[in-house]
Formats: structure tokens, C-alpha cells, sequence
């Protein structure tokens, strides 16, 4: 079965089940070693780089994030 067959599986299960299955598997990722965890986050800043690279997301910057959060604080 594919990721996508999976999740699309995961999300016709009732919101009590998907909160269990997010649990579970979530859970799951705390027994990884720091060496898997290095190269999953290594896999992920090379997934987020080639979105930048393909021009795929908008990029925001610092100001713009800090006066959102500051009005979200208020």
C-alpha cells in the first residue's frame, strides 16, 4: 500500500480513531535512536530546501512573521 492509499485509508476513519492512530504513531517516533532522528530531520531540511529551490512556497519574512505573532499576543 502507498503513503497516499494510507492516508487517505486513515482519513475515513472516525476523528476518535485518527486521534488514536496520530497518538500511536507519534509514540512510535520516541523510541527512534538520535542517529534515525538526525537523518529524519537532515530528510526533512532537504525536502523544505527543494521547495525554496522549485519556488513551491512563499517565503515570509522575519518582520512580517514577528508583527503577526506580536498581534496574535495582544
Amino acid at each position: 500500500m502507498d503513503l497516499k492509499s494510507l492516508e487517505n485509508e486513515a482519513l475515513s476513519l472516525s476523528s476518535q480513531e485518527r486521534a488514536q492512530l496520530a497518538f500511536d504513531l507519534i509514540e512510535s517516533l520516541e523510541s527512534l535512536s538520535p542517529s534515525e532522528v538526525e537523518q529524519l530531520w537532515a530528510q526533512e531540511a532537504l525536502r523544505r530546501s527543494e521547495h525554496i529551490d522549485t519556488q513551491s512556497v512563499a517565503l515570509t519574512s522575519s518582520d512580517t512573521v514577528s508583527a503577526k505573532a506580536r498581534a496574535l499576543l495582544r
